[in-house]
């Protein structure tokens, strides 16, 4: 990137980054050598009384000279309300974060790894998409750990312990499990569902077993398709499940549709939704597993829309705010109303379906002056400094996710981030600002003399209702209120929230 354009995206991390002690619970930065497109949070490896360890599943996009990587690192978290302003400032964005370790498991793939998968039965099991037409299932606790192989022919790939065939061409990123079932279902550039039943292997893939030393790539177990569904007329580029199901998906394509499934019924689609985002190849599309009508899509103009399979005339919600592409869309798996996005734009948005309206103080609705911002928009993370590539809600761990974007393109290898949203920013505001009401003098001049006369330990809130406590940097020059309100643009930096004190 040219350094005219460099400074501003620079100027904006910078500000994006003074703000991370009011924004986030946790924040971790993990510099990567090499790109990665897919990451997923695993199984909890170990639970301390003030931190947590979990696995976690990443990809590593080479440039040929060294073989691509699936990899197994473990990552630290801090448990709610425990770290502290300096912890949450403690990182650069080149290096490695102490909170996420080497690779404890490296598996040697045979071509890039675009997207992961684990089965839910099965978390150390992953399901993992290439640039071909197979895919590959690979059982992490009993591959062996290929570290240090620098080898990039053929016969230095890990074994899967299982091939999943059946594509006529590439398939590189549509890929998804079904919760209620060992069944996997992938899209591909032959405009083909296919659906495989991998439970006659399930015993095998949940047991450690002796596969050998990997040194040589022998041809694992080979798995055809249960089913071939057939309806979209290109490139199919999202699938997914329903959750809970075992018969019913959702897919989206460059065709511009958006198809719903069920395989009790065939290989035709049961819905079919034309020009789901306009003339717009849709990229992506998640199944709401709280309220089971409702699908989230992303399309190629960045636009996101929510769907009621009810009532599929119309969205339910619209939205335009990526700047570039949408790449991932992804419902919370805690709150109902809850789904992540993320984008070209860099940035990964948090959207709240129920959230109220703003006050608006007695002024009537036709009188109101209309933000650019819906107010469903309730946080963004601005941390990146490239395209969003992936992204995952921690499945144990509310309002905690993964994200990874590539910035091959700007000169870098990839860069992880783990964090969590304050809980200030989504808990109702009343609450909060109830809780913060004791602290006014402070936030709003950030005059530090006024905490002396708070019941409160230094450098922290005191915490609502069996909440702990909040975050309170000490030794700023600014107040947030003052920080943010000198920029006038903390919505583009950090979280857009209604509460005011």
């Amino acid at each position: 990137m040219a350094a005219s354009a460099g400074q501003p995206q620079d100027a904006t991390h910078q500000a994006w980054k003074r703000m991370v002690p009011y924004l986030y619970d946790s924040m971790a930065s993990h510099a990567l050598p090499w790109p990665a497109l897919a990451v997923r949070w695993g199984p909890v490896v170990e639970q301390g009384p003030k931190r947590t360890r979990q696995r976690a599943y990443l990809s590593e996009q080479t440039d040929g000279s060294v073989p691509n990587l699936l990899m197994a690192v473990d990552v630290e978290l801090a448990r709610p309300r425990t770290a502290t302003a300096d912890q949450l400032l403690a990182f650069t964005e080149h290096s490695r974060s102490p909170h996420v370790s080497r690779p404890v498991k490296t598996v040697v793939h045979p071509g890039e790894v675009n997207r992961i998968r684990e089965l839910p039965q099965h978390p150390h099991v992953l399901v993992t998409h290439t640039d071909a037409p197979q895919l590959y299932v690979w059982n992490m606790e009993a591959q062996p750990d290929r570290a240090g192989v620098k080898n990039t022919s053929p016969k230095q790939h890990s074994v899967a312990d299982l091939v999943l065939e059946g594509h006529k061409e590439a398939a590189e990123f549509a890929l998804g499990v079904s919760s209620a079932a060992p069944l996997a279902a992938s899209g591909g550039r032959d405009a083909q569902v296919l659906v495989w039943d991998l439970a006659s292997h399930a015993t095998s893939l949940a047991l450690p077993s002796d596969s050998g030393d990997g040194d040589c790539a022998v041809v694992g177990t080979r798995l055809q398709p249960a089913h071939t569904l057939k309806g979209h007329a290109s490139t199919i580029e999202d699938v997914c499940w329903q959750p809970g199901s075992v018969s019913e998906l959702a897919s989206v394509g460059d065709d511009f549709s958006l198809l719903l499934w069920d395989t009790r019924h065939g290989s035709a689609p049961v819905l079919h939704v034309a020009r789901a985002h306009g003339p717009q190849d849709v990229h992506c599309v998640s199944w709401n597993p709280h309220r089971q009508d409702l699908l989230v899509t992303g399309a190629a103009d960045g636009s996101l829309k929510v769907w009621d399979r009810r009532k599929t005339s119309s969205p339910t919600f619209s939205f335009r705010h990526h700047a570039g592409a949408a790449t991932v869309v992804e419902w919370s798996p805690h709150a109902a109303g809850a789904f992540a996005s993320a984008g070209e734009d860099r940035l990964l948005c948090v959207w709240d379906l129920d959230a109220p309206l703003p006050d608006a103080d007695g002024v009537p609705a036709p009188k109101r002056q209309k933000s650019a911002i819906p107010h469903q928009l309730l946080f963004q993370h601005a941390g990146h400094r490239a395209a969003v590539v992936d992204l995952h809600w921690n499945p144990h761990d509310p309002w905690t996710l993964l994200s990874v974007a590539d910035e091959a393109g700007e000169g870098g290898g990839g860069t992880l981030h783990a964090w969590r949203i304050s809980d200030l920013v989504y808990r109702p505001a009343d609450e909060v600002v109830a809780e913060l009401e004791p602290y006014r003098d402070y936030i709003l001049t950030g005059n530090e003399a006024s905490l002396s006369r708070k019941p409160s330990t230094s450098g922290q809130l005191a915490g609502g209702p069996g909440a702990g406590t909040a975050h309170l940097p000490s030794g700023q020059d600014r107040s947030p209120a003052a920080d943010a309100g000198s920029r006038g643009d903390a919505p583009s930096n950090g979280a857009h929230c209604g509460a005011t004190l």
